[in-house]
């Protein structure tokens, strides 16, 4: 058993951190600012965590933080790219500079790994699919630019210092505990939302673009596996589903879960959105033997009884990458 520092752990990725550890048992601090994460989101958790009150780019906040850590998970972003098209110099104090801060003071408190959350959108204009981590980074947004110089950033960090870390690159992330309210939510979220009120869905764009959509679940088990295994230290992985939909598509499948006849709205392509995203899964599978437990069809089932918009999720045995379904 050690200390875990779950940085962002009130957010959605990181609250589903924080649950599969506690469920692991192990020791658990969260380091949030509350200013994406909610504190409603570790509610049901509260008493079996130590919650502090702290700032990324603050560095007393972080060198408390780190105090006594074995290992910290960096879920800590403001985790959007229309937001960061508009408010760049906010995108990258808390993506970049956070994570330089963090990096320093992990080094200095003898942390033993840290695991960075990453981001597919690093790869941005690349048209190869599906994106291997061999790939050139092409960044299309001031989002994508914070990621990828945090990434740099983990590697100096290892290289240089012999911190150990890790950086996973997500592709497009759902599932329970995503605010579907945000105008900055992904676009999962934004279709339950639009399920459970009643409104048609807005699509920005033909609807055509696609993405490997990822069921938090499976992103909990990479960074687990990300964490301990002897080979990760200094790589980078793609975390991915393996596959693609396009949004046209993914609407058509949720609807028809929830028996909607409802069509969608299409707006403008917003700025600095990728046409095509996918994850080569292939060095994840072979270094650190990690493959999705849940499919697409089987995450969006869950997330829809989440939010109340479906009966019980099936139990239905997991499904290996290659399919939707």
């Amino acid at each position: 058993m050690g200390l875990y520092l779950v940085t962002g752990g009130a957010g959605f990725i990181g609250s589903s951190l924080v649950r599969r550890l506690l469920e692991e048992g192990e020791k658990v601090r969260v380091l949030d600012n509350f200013s994406t994460g909610k504190e409603a989101n570790l509610e049901e958790v509260r008493g079996e965590i130590e919650l502090q009150r702290g700032d990324l780019c603050d560095p007393e906040d972080v060198q408390k933080a780190v105090s006594g850590v074995d290992y910290v998970f960096h879920e800590g972003a403001i985790p959007s790219v229309p937001r960061s098209v508009e408010r760049p110099l906010e995108s990258h104090a808390a993506n970049a500079t956070g994570t330089l801060v963090l990096l320093h003071a992990a080094s200095q408190a003898k942390v033993r790994r840290v695991v960075y959350a990453s981001s597919s959108s690093v790869y941005g204009a690349s048209e190869e699919l599906p994106k291997r981590e061999s790939v050139r980074p092409e960044p299309l947004s001031p989002y994508a630019v914070s990621k990828l110089t945090g990434e740099q950033y983990c590697m100096v960090f290892h290289r240089l210092y012999g911190l150990e870390t890790v950086a996973l690159r997500y592709f497009n992330v759902f599932g329970p505990r995503q605010d579907p309210s945000s105008a900055y939510s992904g676009v999962i979220s934004r279709f339950i939302d639009s399920i459970v009120s009643g409104k048609p869905p807005t699509i920005y764009g033909d609807g055509e673009q696609t993405r490997d959509f990822t069921y938090v679940d499976n992103v909990a088990d990479v960074n687990l596996a990300a964490c301990h295994s002897p080979r990760a230290g200094g790589r980078v992985y793609n975390v991915g589903y393996g596959d693609r939909i396009s949004l046209n598509d993914l609407w058509t499948t949720m609807a028809s879960l929830v028996g909607s006849e409802a069509k969608p709205v299409y707006e403008p392509a917003r700025a600095g959105d990728v046409r095509h995203s996918q994850a080569d899964i292939s060095r994840l599978a072979e270094e650190l033997d990690c493959k999705p437990r849940f499919s697409l069809s089987q995450g969006l089932e869950r997330s829809l009884a989440f939010y109340g918009a479906l009966g019980s999720p099936s139990a239905g045995t997991p499904a290996a990458p290659g399919g939707h379904a």
